[in-house]
């Protein structure tokens, strides 16, 4: 039977990347969490866990997993870098609550993987407004 960290140990491994402790909870963390969070955010919760590990260890390693193509970073908010372990999908940003939603959006160009003669490998795609919850606030 493979286990959730099996498959998060392949994945690093096709991407080439030493599969440590602390890099598959980190992949695994942002494969299943549905916002997206700041380094920062992923060391609150990954210390409980691994109380040895640094910030700088969770930023370097992301930065890694973002050249190697598994986490997308999202600059969404001038004010923090965001990291995302899904891939193709837009994203939402609400001006007033500050939260990221991901949006499935059906775009026909995406489909062809080809515009203009140019080669599709990864998208995105952003809108910014209010978010339904903070329009109910007022």
């Amino acid at each position: 039977m493979i286990t959730d960290l099996d498959r998060i140990k392949e994945i690093l491994q096709k991407a080439k990347i030493k599969p440590t402790y602390l890099r598959m909870r980190l992949l695994k963390y942002l494969l299943e969490k549905k916002e997206h969070p700041t380094g920062k955010m992923i060391y609150q919760v990954l210390k409980k866990e691994l109380p040895t590990i640094s910030l700088t260890s969770i930023y370097n390693n992301l930065e890694l997993f973002a050249q190697k193509g598994l986490v997308k970073i999202i600059l969404l908010d001038p004010k923090e870098i965001r990291f995302n372990g899904k891939k193709g999908h837009h994203h939402f940003f609400c001006e007033k609550c500050q939260r990221i939603i991901d949006l499935t959006i059906n775009c026909p160009l995406i489909k062809k993987k080809k515009i203009y003669g140019h080669l599709i490998k990864d998208w995105d795609g952003y809108f910014f407004g209010i978010c339904k919850d903070c329009q109910k606030d007022g």
